[in-house]
């Protein structure tokens, strides 16, 4: 398989991280939470998978931390909850973490995967790509490719989950200019841990162009300059005796048309 990230940079990335910088993680724990209200169940054995321990301990002061490591130190159905945060969009192989997460699972155990999805950052990396292509006649990779939401519930499905759910949540935040936002992104411990990244310092015309590029095409109403994170969501649970199951394609009983109380206009089959 393919080595996408540097995993000794990424953790040099993530020792860095400042915990006043992490509202990311924050927002995610207050959804998941929110999640685990909804659900009516007791978790007796929780485990989270993530690079951010400290935060993340005591979000959840009862819980197993493991580290999202390519293999997890996790037995075979020991929890009955598995929290996968903050991770999976650096990880080498997305659908083997969630397959290892799946076999850590009880029968009917839950995962609830948050992560940063495709639209995060893409002010930025078009900024980047434009300003190297202008000042450098090329394109260097500077941040991690991450799923689209259309593709990330078949992930779920893949790793053989029951009940898979994928869903987004948009979040905007505004920095005075791509400087500062670049210098938050290193706060956080996200900053560019790809192992096929250039290892020297970029060329200083290549970032006074990109703010500048930034500015002209991402500026909002105050004069600042706007970065979309897009918090991605997985839901899915390891099967289990009891779970409800899918109705097979073309079982059903009840016409949609009947149950909305609609008129049902055949299509006209002669017509192309």
């Amino acid at each position: 398989m393919p080595v996408l990230v540097d995993r000794l940079a990424l953790q040099r990335n993530r020792a860095r991280a400042d915990a006043d910088a992490l509202f990311l993680h924050e927002t995610l724990a207050a959804e998941l939470q929110e999640r685990l209200n909804e659900v009516n169940r007791t978790f007796t054995s929780v485990a989270i998978v993530t690079g951010f321990p400290d935060f993340w301990a005591q979000a959840f002061p009862n819980a197993t931390i493991l580290a999202d490591d390519d293999t997890l130190s996790a037995e075979p159905e020991t929890h009955d909850l598995i929290l996968h945060v903050m991770a999976l969009h650096w990880s080498n192989d997305p659908v083997g973490q969630l397959v290892q997460c799946r076999h850590a699972l009880k029968p009917d155990g839950l995962l609830l995967c948050g992560f940063l999805g495709g639209q995060t950052l893409h002010e930025l990396r078009a900024s980047l790509a434009e300003a190297e292509a202008i000042v450098a006649g090329g394109i260097s990779p500077r941040i991690a490719p991450m799923g689209e939401i259309r593709d990330l519930g078949a992930l779920l499905q893949r790793a053989g989950f029951a009940l898979p759910v994928a869903d987004a949540t948009p979040l905007t935040a505004s920095y005075a200019n791509a400087f500062h936002l670049m210098h938050d992104l290193r706060k956080m411990g996200e900053a560019n841990a790809l192992d096929a990244r250039i290892k020297h310092m970029t060329r200083r015309n290549v970032m006074t162009e990109t703010a500048s590029i930034y500015a002209e095409h991402f500026s909002n109403d105050d004069g600042r300059v706007d970065a979309t994170f897009e918090l991605i969501t997985l839901t899915g649970w390891s099967p289990g005796e009891g779970q409800q199951q899918p109705l097979r394609p073309g079982s059903a009983t009840t016409r949609l048309a009947d149950a909305l109380g609609a008129t049902e206009t055949p299509l006209d089959q002669s017509k192309d």
